[in-house]
């Protein structure tokens, strides 16, 4: 079973990495895939490039063996579309159980992800939620839980893709807008990164 965690990691920080930390603790991946975004098709382009951005997740996941990075998407021309990016996975991966990991937020949102209903067709999917967590879901994504969500881990072993489970996750309240803010106001951020990655940051002036 191979785990996807994409976002523009601009930058990764601690939030990220307890996030999949504890994924890889708890599930029985054989693999994560940290999935740094090329263009995003919904935001702002990252403010670090492609390269700066992979540097850092290697910093970052170094020691963590079941942990890899992907860079199909920063190799990739054009916008970042999940959808393609699942179906070269599928391809090479075959029958293998793909599991796209996403927040409560994205996963509310689905609906306007570029040929959404293809996603599930693809993969399964692994919401991670925070406690507390509020917004509620439209009808599209109420209808989709309806017909796919499943209550066992063990389900997403048993096909390649169309599950849909929620999944609790003690996060921590970070985002990389934060930390990009932070450091523009000169605040100590030791705390959200890994050490090597500030490093990195200060080293090649980031975010200043």
């Amino acid at each position: 079973m191979i785990g996807v965690f994409g976002g523009t990691f601009d930058p990764v920080h601690n939030g990220h990495l307890r996030v999949v930390q504890a994924l890889v603790r708890t599930l029985p991946f054989d693999e994560l895939r940290m999935l740094p975004c090329g263009e995003p098709a919904h935001r702002a382009p990252p403010q670090a490039s492609a390269e700066d951005r992979v540097a850092m997740l290697r910093l970052a996941i170094a020691g963590m063996s079941s942990i890899v990075i992907d860079e199909r998407e920063v190799q990739r021309n054009g916008p970042s579309y999940m959808v393609d990016t699942l179906t070269s996975m599928r391809e090479e991966l075959g029958d293998t159980p793909l599991v796209l990991i996403i927040g409560w937020d994205a996963f509310v949102g689905l609906p306007t992800w570029h040929r959404w209903p293809q996603i599930l067709e693809l993969a399964h999917l692994l919401v991670v939620q925070r406690p507390g967590t509020t917004t509620p879901p439209c009808r599209e994504v109420e209808a989709l839980l309806q017909q796919c969500q499943v209550d066992e881990v063990s389900a997403l072993k048993t096909a390649p893709a169309g599950c849909i489970l929620l999944h609790p996750v003690d996060a921590l309240e970070v985002s990389s807008t934060n930390v990009r803010e932070s450091i523009i106001a000169k605040e100590d951020v030791g705390d959200l990164l890994p050490v090597a990655v500030l490093a990195y940051i200060k080293e090649h002036n980031l975010y200043q």
